[in-house]
């Protein structure tokens, strides 16, 4: 029985809980015929032990001609409705090439590439920033499809909620910080940009490729300015004393305008401190580190 074969992580199973309740509980329950589904459907034989992310189980797997690939079984909400139309659009470029998609279930067929080599493991840690904005550079070189999320309508969302948080924030300099950050937001949301945003390109989400050294998985895709995609490389391997050098290093492989990409940046601090304040969780402090360094 292909039910018998995959294992679902409890891990999985508990942020699915955690994040969609009954609609999460719903979608682990149905995984094992939603795999056997799709294993017959696209001719697939699993290769190895399940994979997953908070959102996603992904099976190794070969197709019939005894190519590799994996299969990505996910939760269907607004951020992974636009994974396949970002890669098609890409089509490789930077990014895992798209085999086959479902659109009702969400379930994606993708090329297999290393998940043991992530750029997480490089050792070099600026290396593997320039790695982010090498990627960013070529994935932001289109222009976003019509019908994809767009910055314009976050960052507006988020300024008007900002007054009622920042209410909330019990700290004084935390409280004038984030008010610099919606400030920040204020002077960019009238020109969100249109490019395409892979959204969340941090390091454990570029992985080692057979045809290129390292491509990009999982986007979250937006439309807007690119300067809202640096945030994840400064957070990730959080190093205080390259918030700057980081930034500035990527805004010259992007060629981005230095004040319009800050201003990017504090949004999304302003982003995840909101979504912090909303759950009742105090503010990430490397989040507020980066904003500080950044604000000048």
């Amino acid at each position: 029985m292909v039910g018998e074969m995959i294992d679902v992580p409890g891990e999985l199973v508990a942020s699915q809980e955690r994040f969609n309740g009954d609609a999460g509980r719903a979608f682990v329950a149905d995984l094992p015929r939603r795999a056997a589904e799709f294993l017959e459907r696209w001719r697939l034989r699993v290769d190895g032990p399940p994979m997953y992310g908070m959102c996603a189980l992904v099976l190794p797997v070969v197709r019939a001609a005894g190519t590799p690939a994996v299969l990505k079984l996910q939760f269907l909400d607004e951020e992974s409705a636009g994974e396949p139309v970002a890669l098609r659009v890409w089509d490789g470029d930077g990014a895992v090439r798209l085999l086959e998609y479902d659109a009702v279930t969400g379930s994606l067929l993708l090329e297999r590439l290393d998940e043991t080599r992530m750029l997480t493991y490089v050792p070099d840690s600026r290396a593997a920033a320039l790695v982010i904005a090498r990627l960013l550079a070529r994935l932001t070189s289109v222009p976003a499809p019509e019908g994809m999320r767009r910055l314009g309508d976050i960052a507006q969302a988020m300024l008007d909620e900002a007054p009622r948080a920042l209410e909330r924030i019990p700290g004084p300099a935390d409280r004038r910080l984030l008010a610099d950050c919606a400030a920040a937001v204020r002077e960019v949301v009238s020109e969100p940009g249109d490019r395409l945003l892979h959204w969340d390109l941090h390091y454990d989400n570029v992985l080692a490729a057979d045809r290129e050294p390292w491509l990009a998985i999982d986007p979250k895709p937006l439309a807007g300015d690119p300067g809202f995609e640096l945030f994840p490389a400064l957070d990730n391997r959080f190093e205080p004393d390259d918030i700057v050098w980081r930034f500035d290093a990527m805004t010259e492989v992007l060629g981005l305008e230095r004040e319009r990409a800050r201003a990017w940046t504090l949004g999304r601090v302003l982003q995840n401190s909101l979504w912090a304040t909303k759950a009742g969780r105090p503010l990430p402090p490397d989040h507020l580190e980066i904003a500080r360094s950044l604000r000048g």
